[in-house]
């Protein structure tokens, strides 16, 4: 590689941490680098976090990639960044935060999405003007919460942003965002492509709270000086207007074009579908939001604790073990056990569930347990339960007319072949996985090449960037007998309400 090839930053404001890359023309990952961050539970279902450790923790993921590789900087060329959907940060006149976010995973909103469909007129109305049911994870139940709860606090209100967004501000100085987390906000039509005024008339907010829209590969601010003597880059390197988590990762395993679909793990999990309109489930369990990449859509199920469902058990019951090894031993524990668990269903709705539920209220439990059972059998329940919720976003999807003939798996249900083939076999659909795992980051790279024409679009940036792996093929008399363990599952949810 020449010493002086331009590279592409990308970065990913997660929950659990900030990771960034820099990505070469070629697609090969040249550095990267992460930052933990905390999650704060004041109360049972409330989730949030200070913006401003997004934004120390993007210095610190940067610093991390750099360290002993300082030169690097000076051939940036560019940066994206995604981030979680939906957190809100609330600022003041002067852009100061007022205080902490509340994450996509708080349900503390229930009454405000009461207060917004009985404002609109109902679910009709939020169909027509925002293409998404109020839920609780959304940002505009945020808002009007802390109008109602907070009211000191909203009077000094004069700007709401996004995660990405955020770091994007204190990196640029510019208030921005783009479709693919606006159209999460539940302010933003996905169809039109813009602020929904019908809908902020009706819950009486300003359009002055929102930030302007552009694309999510154009150019929407550039590194002042400040930021680049935090972060050691150049000042002046464009900064593009990046994506959502969900479209971001979507972006960085090419799944771009109707008629594909990813299956993803991280905190939350999701089974996400491109359409090339944007598509609305009649009963909106499933979510409509814009893609990274113009004039495209997806329709996408969310479980709210996937991977967050795994860890919080390996948490609890491994506690023996190094972090290192507790994947693996729990892992192969559960394939040494029979598909169904013998008897033992978990139900992953520790946060509550979005698809196809639709109810914050909603908890986690372990059904049908006895004397005969292991931790074995409790680890392969909870994997099986996070597929079969997974599952669950699948069927609306198809139900909706997306038949993808393969689903690409990418996450943390990507990394063993043991659960690439309990996906296969209770999807029952051939998987795949890419020879990418930076996720999100990697989309964001993407986005902020072809914001500096370093790829006509996204479509020639994933042709020259991603390959992917071998069809992975289920099974069918597997499928067949996982349909009545997925039948135990689906009537079990009334446990979920003790």
């Amino acid at each position: 590689m020449a010493p002086s090839e331009p590279l592409y930053l990308g970065i990913d404001v997660g929950t659990s941490g900030v990771k960034v890359l820099f990505l070469t023309a070629s697609g090969d990952v040249e550095r990267s680098g992460s930052a933990p961050l905390a999650l704060a539970t004041p109360q049972p279902g409330w989730a949030e976090q200070d913006p401003d450790a997004w934004w120390e923790g993007t210095l610190t993921a940067v610093a991390d990639a750099l360290r002993g590789h300082t030169p690097l900087a000076a051939r940036v060329a560019s940066i994206g960044i995604s981030g979680q959907m939906h957190s809100s940060v609330f600022l003041d006149g002067s852009g100061s935060v007022i205080r902490p976010a509340l994450l996509w995973c708080d349900a503390r909103t229930a009454a405000e999405c009461r207060e917004i469909t009985q404002r609109v007129g109902g679910e009709h109305a939020l169909r027509a003007w925002v293409r998404n049911a109020a839920f609780e994870g959304f940002t505009l139940p945020k808002v009007l919460w802390l109008r109602n709860h907070e009211p000191q606090a909203f009077r000094r209100l004069a700007k709401v942003l996004l995660a990405k967004d955020y770091v994007r501000y204190r990196l640029t100085g510019e208030m921005a965002t783009e479709p693919s987390d606006a159209s999460g906000t539940l302010m933003f039509d996905p169809a039109r492509l813009q602020w929904s005024e019908p809908l902020l008339h009706a819950v009486d907010l300003s359009a002055s709270l929102l930030p302007v829209v552009g694309e999510s590969s154009d150019v929407l601010g550039r590194l002042t000086n400040e930021a680049a003597k935090l972060t050691g880059l150049r000042a002046g390197t464009p900064v593009v207007g990046g994506g959502a988590d969900n479209a971001c990762g979507a972006a960085g395993v090419g799944v771009i074009a109707p008629n594909e679909a990813v299956a993803s793990w991280g905190t939350s999990g999701t089974v996400l579908a491109p359409t090339a309109e944007p598509l609305v489930d009649p009963g909106l369990r499933a979510h409509t939001f814009c893609h990274v990449l113009p004039r495209t859509w997806y329709v996408i199920g969310v479980v709210l604790s996937a991977g967050g469902a795994f860890a919080w058990f390996m948490d609890q019951m491994a506690r023996e073990l190094s972090r290192e090894d507790r994947i693996e031993r729990l892992n192969n524990e559960a394939e040494s056990v029979a598909p169904g668990a013998d008897g033992v269903t978990f139900l992953p709705y520790l946060q509550g569930d979005r698809t196809p539920h639709r109810d914050a209220d909603a908890r986690a439990a372990f059904l049908g347990l006895s004397l005969a059972h292991s931790r074995a059998h409790m680890t392969r329940a909870v994997l099986e339960g996070v597929c079969f919720a997974l599952r669950d976003s699948l069927a609306i999807l198809q139900e909706l007319g997306l038949r993808p003939t393969s689903l690409l798996l990418t996450g943390g249900g990507a990394r063993s072949a043991f659960l690439r083939k309990l996906q296969a076999e209770i999807f029952g659909v051939p998987v795949c996985s890419v020879n990418r795992e930076e996720g999100p980051a990697y989309g964001a790279a993407l986005l902020g090449a072809i914001g500096v024409g370093a790829f006509a679009d996204l479509g020639a940036a994933t042709r020259a960037t991603l390959h992917r792996g071998v069809l992975e093929r289920p099974d069918p008399s597997a499928h067949a007998e996982y349909q009545r363990h997925y039948d135990r599952y689906r009537s079990a949810f009334s446990a979920a309400h003790p």
